[in-house]
């Protein structure tokens, strides 16, 4: 499972944010999506850390804390939705292939 982090500064890095989640456990994995265009942080990222307990211990203790300036949002990660539309049915939806991910 994963936290999701919001509300975040702009400045922030991935150390800054290993090493905030690490006083409560293990940190796996860290990742801070950035403006396809912009290249620019957007203000929000994702911690995997090594147990459900550790994640549930960051979660409480960093939810609704301020840090660089800002009140965190930290809460589990939910999974991302499938916005690529459903269904059966042709309709002309022009070139392309109609799906994108996102990178990190």
């Amino acid at each position: 499972m994963s936290i999701y982090v919001g509300n975040l500064s702009y400045e922030v890095t991935r150390e800054d944010l290993t090493a905030i989640f690490s006083e409560y456990g293990t940190v796996k994995r860290v990742q801070l999506p950035t403006d396809r265009e912009t290249g620019r942080m957007r203000g929000f990222g994702f911690v995997e850390m090594d147990t459900d307990a550790e994640e549930s211990a960051a979660i409480e203790a960093l939810d609704g804390a301020e840090w660089m300036g800002r009140d965190l949002r930290v809460n589990k990660a939910k999974p991302r939705e499938d916005t690529r539309g459903g269904g059966g049915g042709g309709g002309n939806r022009g070139g392309g292939r109609g799906s994108f991910s996102q990178r990190y």
